[in-house]
């Protein structure tokens, strides 16, 4: 707590949410005041005990973030976020919208780098815009297929499926502690 208090001090409004969640769960904004800080992470570190993690909130997600989805790779989409009327998430599942984008080069090199430190050929590429470029707000390893494929018109599902099937090991058979 006292380390989240630090990093609010020093940043002013912060966002707090679990790093094994998805569809927007249990993500909260904490306003500059530190209103229920306290209170949040007796939640987070009591109650329910998952990893979690605190970074600066950036008003830029008013108009969005971007949502670019790899696949071995290579951008098998992308689609800009933003959030719904009185909402700080732009997840679908929590009333954003989306639409398709173009990504520029550095927005493609940065979230191929990004899913590649993570060990991830298939990925879902948080982006938002910043004076610095490209910021990477999270990598997931569920991509959020209904978003993209929606807004692109491609089946991003028969992708990950070829990539999969093209790239798939052989099973051992017949030793210790293998299958089969």
């Amino acid at each position: 707590l006292e380390d989240v208090l630090e990093f609010q001090k020093e940043h002013g409004a912060v966002v707090v949410k679990p790093l094994h969640g998805n569809g927007g769960k249990a993500i909260f904004k904490i306003d500059e005041s530190g209103t229920n800080t306290s209170a949040l992470f007796e939640v987070f570190n009591q109650t329910w005990p998952e990893p979690h993690m605190v970074q600066p909130f950036l008003p830029s997600v008013a108009e969005g973030d971007k949502r670019i989805v790899l696949v071995d790779g290579e951008v098998a989409g992308a689609i800009n976020r933003k959030p719904g009327e009185g909402e700080f998430r732009s997840n679908l599942h929590r009333g954003g919208t989306a639409s398709l984008i173009r990504i520029t080069p550095q927005e493609r090199s940065t979230a191929i780098k990004a899913a590649k430190a993570m060990g991830l050929n298939v990925a879902g590429v948080d982006l938002l815009r910043s004076s610095r470029g490209p910021l990477v707000m999270e990598v997931n390893s569920s991509p959020g297929l209904e978003g993209i494929e929606n807004a692109t018109g491609k089946n991003v599902a028969g992708m990950i499926i070829n990539w999969t099937e093209k790239n798939q090991k052989p099973w051992k058979t017949g030793t210790k502690g293998g299958r089969g």
